[in-house]
């Protein structure tokens, strides 16, 4: 009986330790047999057959023993399992002891070309390192059964115990061979080896030697005995099979047991590398193969058992391939080659498809952590990063800004550049958002091109990056070279606008990105990054109201933005005063007599803070806002309350309000005006809506049927700034108006330019040919008095006949204008206007 290592076709594939041993074992076996040929050859007393049918029978029963042998894989291992203990035993009874190495020689050799010839095994070097092995250790059990047993007869009581010496030195040559030559191979631990041929060599050992003694009992005593042996031998043949099947079977789910629990792994790679060893350790194979399909593409996997140096012989043998799926979803394939050449048996393809089973559990585990694992990163990645340029975020430039902050010396100064791409919705108007979005690409690449060493970049909003340079000057400083009275950082500002606009081409057009800068510096001990952003942000505002291409942070701005921010939560508290949200009130006049023809509503705001605000300071806010309607109703009752008391007071002319673009658009306006003249108990005439032309000439239906509805209800109205629209003429015609008030502008100019002149007098003649009222505004001077009356003009307001006064002196103004007509009227002031 003997083990085998890994079948190398090769001789020059084994490892150069194995061949040396293999060159000594033959050498060691050639000796032994040439020193017992040249003993004499005599028939012993007691010996069944002549010298030469003894010599022939050992042979014979050498060949029998390796012929009937099990073979099978133990492991990695290839494992024989003979009868030559018995043929051992047996031998030295019925042989010359000298030429029983010759005898095994002969016969193993014949059998192992046999073997070889009908199993497909054509390792000529194992066989001759497998048969020099044996014959060397018969030629040590014969020296050692031959000094033992001296002269003694067969049936003497010495013999038995020689044989038995004899046939345990066979067995510890053998098996230290054994052991040697697989621990060369493998270079595994030699305890671990010698452990597991022991267990599976010593049994079928002790076995062959107990039917050795048997034989030769039956031989001396009773030949017809050896009748009996055969279906024992046969039992025991299928007890040494099972013997060694249960072993490998243990051997292999202990293996597969420790082979899946290191499978879990983070990465497919891992898994992978974790299979494939597993493979290899759990079925003894020659090499292991996995071919991944999970995701995109197919990915290879290999690796080869230990002591396989060849690849081409390594994928010899045997091999089973089985897929691997997980719930019907293909993951993969592995191929395992196992390590003897013969057909595998069906615990090799249940305990594969299990194993691929696990394997392909743990890749698909693996994929799903490595997918989770990748969008992790990614969304780590774009918590901080702007997906578009690359750039870091807002949150990411204010966290490392401020890291960056307390890193720079606190004598020094850091600027912040935010940078706002002018008319941006303009380019994705042109090019559609893709090409808008390659134009922020392209910003961002000459943005980060431009960044010198410790400079941070950032995309802070839509169409705003931002720069923080560390280490840089005060605005206010020099730069401190010749010809450089600007500071760094305005000149740096003024420098990337110069690099931004440079041509670039997207989407086939060839364009230039106009860019604005609002710079800001301070000493990093006292501000936040954030901060930084705030007041550059303030800075970008304040470039764009003064057309600028940079623009600096100046403190005064602070005020300016938190007024803007309060605003809408001030006025809400203004309504809820009584004393805030007041009118002033100035009267129209006719030209001639000066006596009052109506009064225009003007607005105003006792801020508590922030003193009287004229109409340009909240008006635009509120009409973005849900307070308009709110807003309109306390101007038209403040309005119509002031008719009321000079109505009472006998004077009986209208007031004109100012009427919101917005409200016009809104189809409850019509009853919010009947309901305030309802509570004034005011008639409609009384009062006159002024409204623009832009709104006159909208092509809203709402819009037209907003005004049909305030006509038709006996409101009159008014067309303010008649002349500085595109559509004067069409403004008229569109909608019936009462009045047509001439812009201001005109009248500035209509002594010293003739053209303004023609369009006042156009004006004033066709009001007279439509039958409305005319109205020049901003009379100030008796020469534009004059001017007036002699184009014919009928009305004018102005601050030479009054400025806008407050309500509670209307009545007394109004009174005297009426007292003083016909009379030539001079310039008349209201105590207290404003």
């Amino acid at each position: 009986m003997t083990a085998e290592q890994f079948h190398n076709p090769s001789w020059l594939a084994r490892p150069r330790p194995v061949r040396l041993l293999t060159v000594a074992v033959v050498v060691a076996a050639i000796a032994a047999v040439v020193l017992g040929v040249l003993q004499p050859v005599s028939r012993p007393a007691g010996r069944p057959l002549s010298a030469v049918d003894g010599i022939c029978v050992a042979a014979v029963l050498a060949a029998i023993a390796q012929l009937a042998g099990l073979r099978f894989r133990l492991g990695p291992d290839a494992v024989s399992v003979s009868w030559a203990e018995a043929a051992v035993v047996v031998g030295f009874v019925v042989a010359p002891a000298g030429w029983l190495p010759a005898a095994t020689l002969a016969g193993t050799g014949a059998a192992w070309l046999l073997l070889a010839w009908f199993t497909g095994l054509r390792n000529v070097a194992e066989i001759v390192h497998l048969v020099a092995s044996m014959t060397l250790g018969v030629a040590g059990a014969a020296l050692v059964t031959s000094l033992l047993a001296g002269d003694a007869p067969i049936g003497g009581a010495r013999l038995p115990l020689a044989l038995v010496a004899g046939a345990a030195t066979y067995l510890l040559i053998t098996f230290g061979l054994v052991v040697l030559t697989l621990v060369l191979h493998r270079d595994a631990a030699p305890g671990r080896i010698a452990t597991r041929v022991l267990y599976a060599k010593l049994p079928m050992s002790v076995g062959n030697v107990l039917v050795g003694l048997g034989v030769v009992f039956a031989l001396v005593r009773e030949p017809l005995w050896l009748l009996a042996f055969g279906p024992a031998l046969w039992l025991l043949h299928r007890t040494y099979r099972f013997h060694l099947r249960a072993a490998e079977e243990r051997r292999m789910w202990e293996a597969f047991a420790t082979a899946t629990a290191r499978l879990p792994g983070a990465s497919e790679a891992e898994v992978a590398r974790a299979g494939l060893r597993g493979a290899l350790d759990v079925f003894g194979a020659r090499r292991a193969e996995l071919e991944v399909r999970l995701g995109s593409g197919h990915r290879r996997y290999s690796q080869d058992g230990p002591g396989q140096n060849d690849t081409t012989a390594a994928r010899s043998g045997p091999a089973i391939t089985r897929s691997m799926a997980v719930a019907g979803h293909p993951v993969g394939e592995l191929t395992v080659w196992l390590g003897e050449p013969s057909m595998p048996v069906p615990q090799d393809e249940a305990a594969i498809v299990a194993y691929g089973e696990a394997l392909a559990g743990a890749l698909h585990d693996a994929a799903a952590h490595q997918r989770i694992a990748e969008l992790d990163a990614r969304a780590a990645h774009d918590r901080v990063h702007d997906r578009l340029t690359g750039l870091i975020n807002r949150s990411a430039f204010a966290d490392q800004g401020d890291l960056l902050l307390r890193s720079v010396d606190r004598g020094q100064h850091v600027a912040l550049l935010l940078l706002d791409v002018v008319d941006f919705r303009e380019v994705n108007r042109t090019l559609g958002h893709r090409g808008g979005d390659e134009v922020l690409r392209l910003v961002a690449e000459r943005l980060t091109e431009l960044a010198r060493p410790l400079e941070l970049v950032a995309r802070t909003g839509d169409d705003e990056f931002a720069l923080l340079l560390p280490a840089m000057a005060a605005l206010g400083e020099p730069a401190g070279r010749v010809g450089g009275s600007m500071p760094p950082a305005l000149r740096r500002a003024r420098e990337l606008v110069e690099q931004l606009r440079l041509p670039m081409e997207v989407a086939g057009v060839r364009l230039a990105v106009e860019v604005t800068v609002g710079v800001v510096a301070e000493q990093p001990g006292r501000i936040e990054v954030s901060e930084l952003l705030r007041r550059a942000s303030l800075a970008v505002g304040r470039a764009k109201e003064l057309g600028l291409t940079v623009g600096t942070y100046d403190s005064s701005q602070d005020a300016s933005s938190t007024d803007h921010l309060a605003l809408l939560a001030e006025l809400q508290d203004a309504f809820a005063a009584d004393d805030q949200i007041v009118l002033h009130l100035q009267p129209a006049v006719d030209l001639v007599t000066a006596a009052p023809t109506g009064v225009e509503a003007l607005v105003r705001w006792r801020h508590p803070r922030r003193g009287q605000l004229s109409p340009g300071a909240f008006l635009p806010a509120v009409e973005r806002s849900e307070l308009l309607i709110p807003f309109t109703r306390r101007v038209l009752d403040l309005a119509l309350a002031a008719a009321a008391d000079w109505t009472a007071n006998g004077i009986n002319i209208p007031v004109s309000v100012n009427v919101s673009a917005r409200s016009l658009t809104d189809p409850t306006f019509p009853a919010q005006v009947t309901e305030a003249l309802r509570r004034h108990r005011t008639p409609a005439s009384r009062l006159v809506l002024e409204i623009t032309e832009s709104v006159a000439v909208s092509e809203q239906e709402v819009v037209d049927e907003v005004l049909a509805r305030l006509r038709s209800s006996g409101v009159q109205m008014s067309l303010d700034d008649f002349g500085t629209g595109f559509s004067s003429l069409a403004s008229v015609t569109r909608i019936p108006v009462d009045e047509i008030k001439i812009d201001r502008s005109f009248v500035d100019e209509m002594i010293d330019k003739p053209a303004a002149g023609a369009v006042v007098r156009g004006a004033v003649e066709l009001g007279a040919r439509l039958g409305v009222r005319v109205v020049a505004e901003g009379i100030e001077t008796i020469e534009q008095r004059a001017a007036l009356i002699e184009l014919g003009c009928p009305t004018a307001q102005g601050y030479h006949f009054c400025k806008p006064m407050p309500a509670d002196k209307i009545v007394q103004a109004l009174t005297q204008l009426m007292e003083d007509a016909p009379a030539p009227v001079t310039r008349l002031r209201a105590d207290g206007a404003s």
